[in-house]
């Protein structure tokens, strides 16, 4: 990924804390039959070696099931929120009419091993631990045991883990920080106003560090 200097993120704790509000991402792999890209729900052990660990499951019957089957490297690419950028929401550009439109964004990618974990107990902890996460926002949270035993296990034979020991991680967040403090200021109102909240958010934080360097 092409990441210029201005655009780089390289705190863990801002790569960390991306993957987990957006546990959904691509794994992308290139094996015997070429490239391919899986879209599954990531979860991160942060605190498992150097830069953390990630699990999720796959099913049974994907072929990359078979491409991981001895391990490999993989590409996992995390992606906060995005939105196209005008140059009309640059207070600069109706003084000096010298900007073209860009698109925003924040993401991770994540390099690592991929290993296959096929026994019950893992995947059990992993699908448990999603699913805590995911329906704690529920006014009446989903849990396994509201179905039977047997229902559980029968699905759960039908997927297989997968646990990537994180490598190296990489982080871009394109927040117009090679814009002036105010023109960074206008386009998050403006995204402000579009719903664009978490988005919003990063470029004010970013132009709040760009007025105090």
């Amino acid at each position: 990924m092409y990441v210029p200097e201005h655009f780089s993120e390289t705190r863990l704790e801002a790569l960390h804390a991306l993957i987990l509000r957006h546990p959904f991402a691509i794994l992308c792999t290139c094996g015997k039959n070429g490239l391919d890209a899986n879209h599954i729900p990531f979860e991160l052990e942060a605190s498992v070696g150097e830069l953390g660990r990630l699990h999720g499951h796959l099913a049974r019957q994907n072929p990359l099931v078979q491409e991981l089957a001895d391990g490999g490297e993989v590409l996992v690419v995390f992606r906060a929120e995005h939105a196209y950028i005008s140059p009309q929401w640059y207070p600069s550009k109706h003084e000096f009419h010298k900007q073209v439109p860009t698109w925003n964004f924040q993401v991770v990618h994540a390099h690592g091993r991929a290993r296959l974990r096929d026994d019950k107990n893992y995947l059990l902890r992993v699908v448990g631990r999603l699913t805590k996460t995911h329906e704690a926002a529920q006014s009446l949270p989903w849990k396994m045991s509201d179905s039977s035993r047997e229902f559980i296990d029968a699905l759960l034979a039908q997927i297989v883990g997968i646990e990537i020991e994180i490598t190296r991680l990489i982080g871009k967040s394109k927040l117009s920080q090679n814009k002036e403090v105010r023109d960074i200021k206008g386009a998050a109102q403006v995204l402000q106003r579009q719903g664009h909240l978490e988005l919003a958010e990063a470029m004010r934080q970013a132009a709040e560090e760009k007025a105090g360097s």
